[in-house]
C-alpha cells in the first residue's frame, strides 16, 4: 500500500525525515521535492561501467540553465530524505514530464533506510530551460512486510551531494 499524505504527515520526524520539509508540499499521496542548483555531467563522449568517469559541476544561475536532448545531467533534491519501515519512491511531477523533462532513467526505487539526498537522472526530449528550487519531482512511500533487512552500507548512503555511478565498484569485489 501507499501511504497517503495524511500519513506521511503523521510520520514526518519519526519513520520519515524529510528536511526541510514544509507542509504546502504535502500532496495527497507524495511530497514535492525540489531541484538544487548543481548538476554533474560526465565529460567523455564515451562511459565505461568498469571505471569512475570524469564529471564536471555546473551550477544554475538564477536565469536557469537549458538542459539539451542527448546529454544526461545528474541532478540532486535540496531536501535530505531518511525513511525507516516504509520504502521511498520517486517520480517526476506531471507539469514536469508534460515538458518533456525525465527525472530519472531507471532509479526511482529507494531501500527501506536509505537516508540522503537523491540523484536525479535528467533527461529531455527537446531543449528546455531549468530552474534552481523548482518542485520537480515527488516523493512517496509503500509499506514493507516484516521481516526485513534495513539498507544501512551501500555506495550512495548517507550521501551529502550528487553521486556519479560507482558501478565502478562491484568489478573490483
Amino acid at each position: 500500500m501507499i501511504l497517503s499524505g495524511l500519513a506521511i504527515r503523521e510520520h514526518i520526524g519519526r519513520e520519515i525525515i524529510i528536511a526541510p520539509f514544509d507542509e504546502a508540499r504535502l500532496n495527497p499521496n507524495s511530497y514535492n521535492l525540489s531541484l538544487h542548483n548543481e548538476l554533474l555531467v560526465y565529460t567523455h563522449d564515451t562511459l565505461d561501467m568498469r571505471h569512475d568517469n570524469p564529471t564536471q559541476k555546473i551550477i544554475i544561475p538564477p536565469e536557469g540553465f537549458m538542459l539539451m536532448p542527448g546529454r544526461l545531467y545528474l541532478g540532486r533534491t535540496e531536501e535530505y530524505t531518511r525513511t525507516e519501515g516504509y520504502i521511498p519512491m520517486l517520480e517526476g511531477r506531471s507539469s514536469i514530464g508534460r515538458l518533456g523533462i525525465c527525472i530519472h532513467v531507471t532509479a526511482g526505487f529507494g531501500d527501506v533506510g536509505f537516508a540522503g539526498y537523491w540523484t536525479l537522472e535528467l533527461f529531455c526530449v527537446q531543449p528546455v530551460r531549468i530552474y534552481a528550487g523548482v518542485q520537480i519531482a515527488q516523493i512517496y512511500y509503500h509499506t514493507i512486510t516484516e521481516p526485513y533487512e534495513r539498507y544501512e552500507k551501500g555506495k550512495y548512503q548517507n550521501n551529502e551531494g550528487i553521486q556519479a555511478s560507482k558501478l565502478y565498484e562491484e568489478f573490483l569485489l
